[in-house]
């Protein structure tokens, strides 16, 4: 087996960033009344800026994949092209279709011969999955390099108009319809943008980062779907597909909406993921205070003090100065914020040789979790 290093990092935000005060001009309204649970979600979550693919004029400037391609040429010059990529491995919770796949569209885009594509599916883990699908290829010997994405285009999910007809179906059954909070809390949460890697067998560039290892666990068989969209959750926890509902209520349930059980949430994600950070550094035979850097994908600051304590309770606390996070200024990109997160930390010129960075996603959608450990080499 071969090592494998992450040897070129590259970010895509499009457009400028977006200020809270901005957020329901970008979105819409709904119901032409501004949201109830807007400045609570905003508070809690202390995002300050985040991206949308959407220029200040209305008008949607990127499609995911076009977000992904911009993101993996900025990878590339002279030395290592578009036409030098082996695998391309694209993760996403937002697909501009249910298909092609996302990475067939990026490939698409990028025109660049052919390439063997995987597209992993899911929420915010799928941006490790791919990264792993990626890592195994070069560690195995299958190719010499992978170029994994991470990214979103949730802005054209949370406009306004995606929620006109439920809103109308519920003015005949109510005087004052308003979006359940389930639907509403995610609107403040999501931003746009995308994030590329390049992995090879030999530490090339000015920062090299060794991959020691990739570890991914899921706890789907304990509990019900948390964050889903295309379908409908019922009383009893089933979740019932798009599928199986006629197409005249598709619009009235706002099925393709993504929606948040917030309970669900709050009850579990903080507890499995700490579960998984005490199962994997005991698999790994290796503590917490061995990291220089943690680096966890959090949706909001207000799980921030909470995750700490689970982690000191749980023995696996890593000190605050070791955490390195970017949510305030660039949103939750889902996907791709453990992408856009590690490109930031290596751009600070922080690191050294021989730093120690725990990467890790958690994914609410039926809570998975992709942890990863990175060397400066």
């Amino acid at each position: 087996m071969k090592e494998v290093y992450i040897t070129r990092i590259s970010k895509f935000l499009p457009n400028r960033p977006i200020s809270n005060d901005e957020m329901e001009d970008k979105l819409g309204l709904i119901n032409g009344q501004h949201s109830k649970g807007r400045r609570i979600v905003l508070r809690n979550n202390q995002i300050k800026t985040r991206y949308y693919a959407i220029d200040d004029n209305g008008n949607i400037t990127h499609n995911n994949a076009q977000l992904t391609k911009e993101a993996v040429e900025r990878l590339c010059d002279d030395d290592f092209k578009t036409t030098d990529i082996e695998l391309l491995s694209c993760g996403t919770s937002s697909p501009d279709q249910i298909l092609p796949s996302h990475a067939a569209m990026v490939h698409g885009f990028l025109k660049n011969g052919n390439i063997e594509i995987n597209s992993p599916s899911g929420a915010c883990c799928s941006g490790m999955n791919a990264m792993k699908f990626g890592y195994l290829s070069v560690k195995c010997g299958q190719t010499q390099n992978a170029v994994v994405t991470g990214s979103e285009r949730t802005s054209s999910w949370m406009k306004s108009d995606v929620f006109e007809d439920e809103l109308k179906h519920l003015e005949n059954l109510e005087d004052n319809p308003i979006l359940a909070f389930n639907k509403d809390f995610l609107r403040w949460m999501l931003s746009d943008g995308a994030g590329a890697f390049l992995l090879e067998s030999e530490p090339k560039g000015d920062c090299p980062l060794k991959i020691e290892w990739m570890e991914g666990t899921s706890f789907a068989h304990e509990i019900e779907a948390c964050m889903y969209a295309g379908g409908d959750k019922l009383e009893d926890g089933f979740l019932k597909p798009w599928s199986e509902y006629p197409s005249n209520e598709w619009s009235k349930k706002s099925l393709f909406a993504m929606k948040q059980d917030v309970k669900l949430l709050g009850k579990f994600i903080l507890k499995k993921a700490v579960e998984t950070l005490q199962m994997l550094f005991e698999k790994h035979q290796m503590s917490s205070s061995e990291i220089d850097y943690y680096l966890p994908h959090i949706s909001s600051y207000y799980f921030k003090e909470q995750l700490y304590k689970e982690m000191k309770e749980g023995g696996v606390e890593i000190p605050w100065e070791n955490w390195f996070m970017n949510l305030e200024r660039v949103g939750n990109v889902g996907a791709g914020s453990i992408y856009i997160m590690l490109e930031e930390l290596v751009a600070s010129g922080k690191l050294k040789k021989g730093d120690k960075i725990l990467l890790s996603v958690p994914e609410s959608a039926r809570f998975a979790y992709s942890v990863a450990l990175v060397t400066v080499v």
